[in-house]
């Protein structure tokens, strides 16, 4: 691993930073890990087609689909220089990240035509419907149907947790298609019209005040089968084409920075014996919060240095979404016990450092589940990285409709 950047890349790192600091928005606001408000979408949507146009947006994409046409450790580059600068909130993430590269890796050819163009430009916004009520973060537990219906389809069911379901164009839509198959191989991936009637999106009011996540109703929808993703019964292989995407996008979610906040917000705070950041049990904290912190960046530079060399970039991204979200959550427990009765403030003009510490505390549950659960992710290490054997699966080869459901 080299820590340090070649002449090309630091190169293009001071092209990247000259042109943020001349272009890049003042006082936009930092994004919310998990998402954006439906709110005012304007700036983000300025900003966005600013990117395009100078070909920082989706850096590695074709220029015929509105990319950049550069190399990935670019955009690796562009992504570290942009997160120095209060840019406004990102809601084309799912699209950008997970959705829209999924069609152009599994989709027809007129949908790459369709849709890679207007998502870069910002003009359309994507959400991803996979999860639902009874599957937990088992996704291929899904019992959301899509029935044959002449030369289309005909969708019922219900998805949940689907993150700006409330302000998107476009969905991808993972459905049963075959329950006399095992759950993996009954399943068919399709995009559909957020707008479409059969299609009712419920916001769920979360415990931060925010409605990032939704529930979504699907009742009758009808589909052409010109909206397929994939083939017929191949569904969970487009599905983890789209989760492997998703969990390089949640696992940057936390900032590595917040450590030297808290230090801050310590040495503003008086306690009897004295600044309370001389106290050698915080001191100690966040030592071990600078640790992982550091274990991150530099788990960021092993990626960037498999995409300089052209290679593809291991497990790394599984590993810094588990460590990334259980810090959040530490550093913002530790700064509201700090603040002491002035952590139950949530006013951003009333609380110390903007309530910043508040909104972490709320936010960092939902980002412990979105991309997977930390139970699910180290799993995953533990069998593709460490050798380890599989956890048990007794429903392997069994039909899914054969599978008890609790009813």
């Amino acid at each position: 691993m080299n820590f340090n950047d070649t002449p090309e890349e630091a190169a293009y790192r001071a092209q990247v930073r000259a042109w943020l600091e001349a272009n890049a928005p003042k006082g936009g606001g930092a994004s919310d890990p998990l998402g954006d408000e439906a709110g005012d979408l304007g700036p983000a949507r300025a900003w966005q087609r600013t990117k395009a146009e100078a070909g920082y947006a989706c850096i590695t994409w074709p220029k015929a689909w509105g990319g950049g046409g550069g190399a990935p450790w670019q955009a690796v580059i562009f992504a570290q220089e942009e997160a120095r600068f209060a840019t406004p909130g990102n809601p084309f993430a799912i699209g950008l990240g997970m959705c829209v590269p999924t069609i152009l890796t599994c989709g027809n050819e007129a949908d790459k035509e369709r849709f890679a163009r207007p998502a870069v430009l910002g003009e359309e916004i994507w959400c991803q419907l996979f999860s639902e009520p009874s599957g937990g973060s088992d996704a291929a537990a899904a019992r959301t149907r899509a029935v044959r219906d002449g030369e289309g389809w005909v969708v019922n069911g219900q998805k949940v947790w689907t993150s700006g379901a409330h302000y998107s164009d476009f969905g991808l839509l993972l459905t049963r298609t075959d329950p006399d198959v095992p759950k993996h191989k009954g399943m068919t991936m399709f995009w559909i019209d957020m707008r479409a009637a059969g299609v009712e999106v419920r916001p769920i009011h979360q415990m931060s005040g925010a409605t990032n996540f939704n529930e979504v109703y699907f009742t009758d929808l009808r589909l052409s089968d010109a909206q397929r993703v994939g083939e017929v019964g191949e569904g969970w292989k487009v599905a983890v084409v789209t989760l492997m995407n998703e969990r390089l996008s949640v696992g940057g979610g936390a900032s590595g920075s917040s450590h030297t906040r808290v230090f801050q917000l310590a040495s503003d705070i008086a306690t009897l014996a004295g600044p309370a950041s001389k106290d050698a049990a915080l001191r100690e904290k966040i030592a071990d919060w600078f640790v992982q912190a550091e274990g991150l960046k530099y788990t960021t530079f092993r990626t960037q240095t498999a995409l300089s060399r052209g290679q593809t970039p291991g497990p790394e991204n599984s590993i810094a979404k588990v460590v990334s979200a259980s810090l959040m959550q530490d550093m913002a427990n530790a700064a509201l016990e700090l603040e002491d009765q002035f952590g139950l403030l949530t006013d951003p003009a009333l609380s110390p450092l903007g309530a910043s510490f508040q909104q972490m505390l709320l936010s960092a549950p939902g980002l412990r589940i979105a991309g997977g659960t930390d139970e699910i992710l180290r799993n995953i290490i533990a069998e593709r990285v460490l050798g380890l054997p599989p956890d048990v699966r007794l429903d392997k080869d069994v039909a899914f409709k054969d599978i008890p459901s609790g009813r």
